[in-house]
């Protein structure tokens, strides 16, 4: 008789997975402390070459984010333009002023709505002619409740945002819109540990990652698969800080560029609990603050930090 060789998952591969067995028990279990849902939704959708129509775009996803009894709604990173820096210079100038128009409209949908809203980010220009790739953040009742200015910038062929856009100056930010405390961070702050750490400690319990991250066609993959790395980092940073994470991409072919979607809203323990295709799509899930809190308190990761040990992270890299 043929003998089959088992197949063998790791105790976390079955978790990420969610086999049904998995997923039932999850499910059907009572957890052991009170829950504290808010329902996330992340509007993933392609962009065309003009501002007012992507604005346009924006505002139907929040409006449906809204029917489907959202909580918050993220936007992607650049959402109200085609992702110009593919290239070294444009000859369009997508800057605004922030909040400008898309605080406006965005706003008075908020109030309208009663859906607090990270709208994704904007390329900001400042009364002294300085560029930044803002996210504004609005609560439930249409006030602003500020910005944060992406920090770390990318330069690589067919990122070249060095060109365009200056390091964030405000520091990291966490916004406190009622029923949860949010953090923002843009897209290749993604891949820094030391950010999702500084917004958890600062009392996050979300981190939202408006992004903008795709396969380029000249550019082979060499090191590994982009998409999972992308996947992998952040559900880490949900699992070392024990918080809510959400990044949200955008999708479509603009030149060379295909960008994958992909957004997922995963928990404080890294279960995605939602995640989008390559299409346009909202990407909905119920997140619950309360599980994050216990895991933190039962893993212990912050009252065992070692803080006086870490002075290495805080020195520059010797060239």
């Amino acid at each position: 008789m043929e003998q089959r060789e088992k197949s063998v998952d790791s105790p976390w591969a079955v978790y990420q997975r969610g086999t049904q067995e998995t997923v039932n028990k999850l499910d059907k279990t009572p957890p052991p402390w009170p829950t504290r849902p808010v329902r996330v939704a992340l509007a993933q959708f392609a962009m065309t070459a003009s501002p007012a129509e992507n604005l346009e775009t924006a505002v139907s996803s929040i409006r449906d984010a809204a029917s489907q009894k959202a909580d918050i709604v993220c936007l992607p990173e650049l959402f109200r333009t085609p992702y110009f820096c593919r290239d070294a210079h444009t000859s369009v100038d997508y800057s605004e002023e922030v909040p400008g128009e898309v605080g406006k409209v965005l706003s008075a949908e908020a109030k309208n709505l009663n859906i607090a809203i990270v709208a994704g980010s904007v390329y900001e220009r400042t009364a002294d002619n300085k560029r930044f790739n803002t996210a504004i953040i609005i609560n439930r009742d249409g006030e602003i409740c500020g910005t944060y200015r992406k920090v770390h910038i990318p330069h690589d062929p067919s990122f070249y945002e060095k060109h365009y856009f200056e390091p964030g100056d405000q520091g990291f930010k966490v916004f406190d819109l009622g029923f949860a405390k949010v953090g923002v961070l843009i897209c290749y702050d993604q891949w820094f540990p030391e950010a999702a750490r500084s917004l958890a400690l600062m009392g996050a319990e979300i981190i939202f990652y408006p992004t903008a991250i795709a396969r380029v066609e000249d550019i082979p993959q060499n090191e590994g698969d982009w998409q999972h790395a992308w996947e992998t980092v952040q559900c880490g940073h949900a699992i070392a800080n024990n918080v809510v994470v959400c990044p949200v991409n955008r999708v479509g072919i603009e030149g060379n560029a295909t960008f994958w979607g992909g957004s997922f809203i995963c928990d404080g323990f890294g279960r995605i609990l939602a995640k989008g295709s390559d299409k346009p799509e909202l990407v909905i899930a119920e997140v619950d603050l309360e599980h994050s809190a216990f895991t933190r308190e039962g893993w212990g990761f912050f009252r065992s930090r070692q803080p006086t040990q870490y002075n290495t992270l805080t020195k520059p890299l010797e060239e």
